[in-house]
């Protein structure tokens, strides 16, 4: 690692510039693997009920439990980033995911592995906000979108190869194993972050500081941000896709597996497409946004009116008909994951200088609502009602208001 680590500083000494790539694809990777295991949670909904005996709405509770701490972490996070080097925050925090996600392969039961995953997202907390920052100082706003696409296509690329893989691991080994490699992957992104990230040569080498600001004052510089015509168009768009995209994940094989009549092993292999479907879509909108002369925020709009669409159709007697679901998975994860790269790349470019950090930390926190309460609410809806078209009748909805609200707002500030 030593070498390598040397031969990187040296291209990087020579190509300053064309380091961006490597650190474009360090980010990307070490998105990818920190959040393997998390991501590959729906495809597992058929192990984990059957070998912990879980209800659906258990099942969300443990995709929700790695995303309770972000929460808090996010903006805690944020203000780390714009003090501290991207290296050693996001480093750090993989490196918390693999020891709790090599801790919960001993879990004795649900409760225990609650509380793994509980930690798996404290430390998960420093990956998204901090890869971004990350691939945003390397580029500038001609490359931005495409590169912010290709890093956040990292989240569906890992979820898609733990979708395909921790479900056969799961069946020759049980799930403490799927644990374990989900570990073994994170361990691999925090020690590559770790070892070969470097900031731009323009940016100064940031110094440990201490805290720069009143406690009254950063408050209202929030407060202020919070009221920014950009800041709620963030906000309501990326809880709704974010929403759309928690249910896709969670519900997508159990749709297929019980409404559709597809077995557990080709459901699993229709959400590994759907969510390399997201891949594309995440790198594919995101260089539309570099090119349009309409801005990125009209390419969310476009998102949100192709998941609308998308959700209508489950919601029809044709959504339960195998070949037109699957369809239409494939459709959800191009539009329902690939908002997210158009999305980052305007959240970093509406941020006040200086603040990069702390604007990417607010937006992915108030997400984070939406993730931790969305996949229990819709699992919910499934065990009362013993019908999905609850679940994709209420996330149609939440689209539905975001578009008419933000849509408004993009047009009076235009």
């Amino acid at each position: 690692m030593t070498q390598q680590t040397a031969r990187l500083a040296g291209s990087q000494a020579r190509n300053p510039w064309r380091y961006r790539w490597i650190v474009l694809g360090i980010a990307t990777f070490t998105q990818a693997a920190s959040g393997f295991f998390v991501g590959g949670l729906g495809a597992l909904g058929v192990h984990l009920q059957s070998a912990l005996n879980l209800s659906t709405a258990q099942l969300g509770l443990l995709v929700s439990a790695a995303q309770l701490v972000p929460l808090a972490g996010l903006l805690l996070v944020g203000e780390l980033l714009d003090r501290y080097s991207e290296r050693w925050v996001v480093g750090t925090g993989a490196g918390v995911v693999a020891l709790a996600l090599t801790a919960g392969s001993l879990a004795p039961g649900y409760k225990a592995l609650l509380i793994a995953l509980l930690v798996v997202g404290a430390g998960y907390s420093t990956v998204q906000p901090g890869g971004s920052k990350s691939v945003a100082s390397w580029f500038d706003a001609s490359q931005r979108g495409l590169a912010m696409g290709i890093r956040q296509a990292g989240l569906p690329l890992g979820a898609a190869l733990a979708s395909a893989v921790l479900p056969l691991v799961a069946e020759e080994f049980g799930w403490r194993a799927t644990l374990l490699t989900g570990g073994f992957v994170a361990l691999l992104g925090a020690g590559l972050f770790m070892g070969c990230y470097r900031r731009p040569p323009a940016a100064p080498a940031q110094q440990d500081k201490g805290p720069s600001d009143p406690l009254a004052s950063q408050l209202r510089a929030w407060l202020r941000m919070l009221r920014e015509p950009s800041t709620v168009k963030i906000m309501l768009s990326g809880t709704s896709l974010i929403s759309v995209q928690c249910g896709v994940a969670v519900l997508a094989v159990l749709h297929l597996h019980q409404a559709s009549s597809v077995g557990a092993g080709p459901a699993a292999l229709v959400l590994v497409a759907s969510q390399g479907a997201g891949v594309a879509g995440r790198i594919c909108l995101a260089a539309w946004s570099d090119r349009s002369g309409s801005g990125r925020y009209a390419i969310v709009l476009v998102c949100m009116v192709a998941v609308i669409a998308g959700l209508v159709v489950l919601m029809t007697p044709a959504g339960r008909a195998p070949v037109v679901a699957s369809g239409v998975f494939v459709w959800l994860g191009f539009f329902g994951f690939g908002w997210y790269g158009p999305w980052v790349a305007y959240v970093t470019e509406a941020a006040p200088p200086g603040k990069t950090g702390f604007a990417l930390g607010l937006a992915m926190s108030v997400n984070q609502l939406a993730i931790v309460t969305v996949p229990p609410v819709l699992g919910l809806l499934v065990d009362l009602t013993s019908s999905f078209t609850p679940a994709w009748a209420l996330l149609s909805l939440l689209t539905i208001v975001a578009l008419a609200v933000t849509a408004k707002t993009e047009l009076r500030t235009r």
